[in-house]
This record gives structure tokens, sequence and C-alpha cells, in this order.
């Protein structure tokens, strides 16, 4: 039996939304969590990066918030979700507000870089939901702005990269601030770093959700390693893998290096855009949605896009640089191959980074072999598939000369996939669960979604 929203306990009203959008049957975490998120209880749910996180949360945040009949009040959200990027902060706003509207519900950002006016408004209007990161959002509660007394459901994302840019201790000031026994959703793809302090502190009893190992690679992804002579050869080989017609991401390890690359490719005739912490939020905004749209159809980013930047059809990851470390290396990863599709990741690497590249791949779980290569090889070629129309393929170097006794050397090596399954992970069949939570106040939500 198909598990579908619907059986899964989803309102109706919330399954129209996600049939509009194409998405009828839920993703394993989905279908893991809502039976338990949509009955109130505290869930700590672990997922790789893509796995639909975002989605398994939004749901019961919303139809949680609707079924508890709450009241918008200046100043007083009611939902909270905390982020550790803008770029996630404004993706999860995406995802949660059409569902939100359906259910007569409002959302708003709340993050740096940018003024607060425009969040001070929102609050002053009254808002029911936010999604914030937790240096503006602390800076807003210290100033008596926001007060945070009232919130009913507070959902953690990537808590882990919380934990690895140090929000720890702003996130406990948060989350001490909210009622203790509202609702608290954990989602992150480990729990290392102090993650699990976070989880012992503020889930009561959670129910815990593992559909994947942690740091395991994302199914459906194709891994290589292809190594350059030189660093001229190596520009050579970039160049060519951002070529392709479809869309993809090139991860350097510098905010120098994302600006040059970017400028570099879009000047041989390959629009590219960057994203890096040098960029304004206007500016990280417009080259975002040139990149999605029809703008650029590659993105030069450090690892501020590592994680939270979701865009449809990212066809192929290229780490220009390998990361210093292998989570790095599979969130970047992680944003191709997402929510069910297929993609795949070329490192690109130096002789003298192979030693460091091996003990990355080993830690990351990921089994592939490394090829010699240039922008011309055959392995290259079929990878990046067809090129747009303004760029033409790397020249093919020309057939070796005959051999004195009639034999002639192969041409270029083929690269076939190595490592990534490509198994789809099975549903979890389910069924519609009552809820029987009751809220601060002695109230009881009704069991009954419709």
């Amino acid at each position: 039996m198909t598990t579908t929203f619907a059986s899964l306990g989803v309102p109706d009203a919330l399954v129209k939304v996600l049939d509009a959008q194409g998405k009828t049957e839920p993703f394993p975490i989905q279908a893991a969590t809502l039976g338990n998120t949509l009955e109130g209880d505290d869930v700590l749910g672990r997922g790789k990066t893509g796995s639909g996180k975002t989605l398994a949360f939004a749901i019961p945040l919303v139809a949680g918030l609707r079924e508890i009949g709450v009241t918008t009040k200046p100043g007083r959200p009611t939902g909270l979700v905390l982020a550790p990027t803008r770029e996630l902060a404004t993706q999860i706003a995406d995802t949660v507000t059409p569902l939100a509207q359906a259910m007569g519900l409002s959302v708003t950002t709340v993050f740096g870089g940018v003024k607060q006016a425009r969040q001070e408004q929102a609050f002053r209007r009254g808002v029911d939901i936010v999604v914030a990161c937790p240096g503006r959002l602390d800076d807003l509660m210290k100033q008596g702005i926001v007060k945070l007394d009232d919130v009913e459901i507070t959902v953690l994302d990537e808590a882990d990269h919380m934990a690895d840019l140090g929000f720890l201790p702003v996130v406990t000031r948060i989350m001490s601030a909210t009622p203790q026994d509202g609702q608290r959703l954990l989602f992150s793809a480990t729990l290392d770093n102090g993650v699990d302090k976070l989880v012992r502190k503020f889930l009561h009893d959670p129910v815990t959700h593992s559909v994947d190992e942690a740091n395991s690679p994302v199914a459906k992804m194709t891994h290589h390693v292809y190594e350059a002579s030189n660093a001229t050869d190596k520009h050579a080989l970039v160049r060519e893998l951002a070529s392709g017609t479809g869309r993809r991401i090139l991860f350097t390890r510098t905010k120098h290096q994302a600006k040059k690359l970017a400028k570099k490719l879009t000047d041989e005739g390959i629009p590219a855009v960057d994203l890096h912490g040098n960029l304004s939020q206007a500016q990280r905004d417009r080259n975002l949605a040139a990149f999605g749209g029809d703008g650029a159809r590659v993105l030069v980013a450090t690892d501020v896009a590592a994680r939270g930047v979701h865009v449809d059809g990212v066809e192929l990851v290229v780490h220009v640089d390998p990361p210093a470390e292998h989570k790095a290396y599979l969130h970047r990863s992680g944003r191709t191959a997402r929510a069910g599709e297929a993609g795949d990741v070329v490192t690109v690497c130096l002789p003298e980074q192979r030693g460091d590249l091996r003990k990355l791949l080993r830690n990351a779980k990921i089994d592939v072999q490394p090829q010699r290569v240039t922008a011309a090889s055959e392995s290259v070629d079929q990878l990046v598939g067809p090129r747009a129309a303004h760029v033409e393929p790397a020249p093919r170097p020309a057939p070796a000369a005959p051999r004195a006794g009639g034999g002639r050397r192969g041409g270029g090596r083929s690269g076939g996939h190595s490592g990534g399954a490509r198994n789809s992970a099975n549903r979890n069949a389910g069924g519609s669960r009552s809820r029987s939570r009751g809220t601060r106040g002695g109230q009881q939500r009704a069991a009954s979604h419709s």
C-alpha cells in the first residue's frame, strides 16, 4: 500500500497545496516522522542533506498551530524555526509560506546582513511563524522587539551546522526563552559537537527517527575524482566541467577564488555568478535568482552555499578545491541528487593533494578511483554532455601516429561512474494517527485534522 500525505494525517488543505506542487508521495524522513510530529510529540529527526527534512517539519508546524487555534499578536510569534544561515532561512520560509497561507497563518524571516526596520515592522503588525538565524533574533529579543513566551512549536534545523558555527550558546538562550511544554522538533544530519546536549536539555521524551546513517553519502549520487597535472590543466578542466547545459555549482576554498573564477568563466563565454560572504544580502539574492532562473547556469561558491541552497535541477557539483574535512564534502555534494533525483560530483585535484583527498573520501565513506584526465578526455566529455550554445567542447588531441609494427595506441579513457549507490530508499508505509498531546493551559489538541 502506497503511503500518502493524507494517509499520514496531513490536513486536506495542506494536501491540496502539496498536490499542486507535484508532491504526492512523502520521502522516507517525512513518512517516518509525520505520524509523531502531527500528534504533537517532540521528535529528533536525522537524515542526510537533500532528504526532505524541511517539508518534514513545515507540515506539522503549520498544521499544529492551526489546530491549536493560535492568535496573532504583535511581537509574539507562536511558531519558531531556527536555521544557521540566511540562505537556508530564506528557503525554509519559501517552503513554509504556501502551507501557512492555506491555513491563514503569516510567516516572516529574521537574519542579519540587512536593516532590521522591516523585521521590526513585521513584528509590530503581528506574525505567526518566524524563520530566524540565531544572531539577529537574539538581538531583537534583547531590544524587546520580540518575545517568545507564546511559542507553541519550535524547530531547530541543521543543528549540527549551528554547532559548527559556534551558535550553541545563542541557541540555548533562545530555546530557554520558549515555554518548556511547547512542542520541539530537531533535525540534523549528525549529533556531534554538542547537538546531543541540546537534545537532552530541550526535547522531552523525543521520538527518534534516523532514516540514514550519519555522514552517509547520498543515494543516486555518482562521485568522480579527476586529477590534473598542473594549475593550467586544472583551469582548462574546470572550464570544461562548467560548460554543460544543466545547472552546476563549483565550490572554491576562498571568497577571492570564487569571485575570480566566476569572472573568468563569464569572460570565457560561460555566464557564472558567485556566492560568498563578501556579498551583501541583496547581491546574494540577486545572484541566486540569476542561477535559479535563466541568467546563469553556473554558481561559483564558497562553503556558504554548502548548506541551505536548494535550486532545482543542479546536475553537477564540482569541488574545484577539495574541502578541508569530510562533512563539508558531503554537504557541498548534497546540492545535487536532491529529493530523489540523480546527480554527479567531481573533485578536481593536483598530484600533491592526492594523499589528503584519499583520507577525506575515506572518512566520507566514498569509494572512487582517481582518474588522470585533461579537459579533452573522453570521460570528461561524457560527463559534461551537451554544451551550452556559446561553448565549444575542448579540442581532442590528434591520434598518435601508427607504431612500427602496425599497432595504434588507444584514445582517451572511459570514465564510468563509480561510488554512490543508485538505490532508491523504500518508502515507509503508515496510517493516519490521532493527536492527543495537550497544549499549555490544559487545552487538548483536536484529534481531527480536517
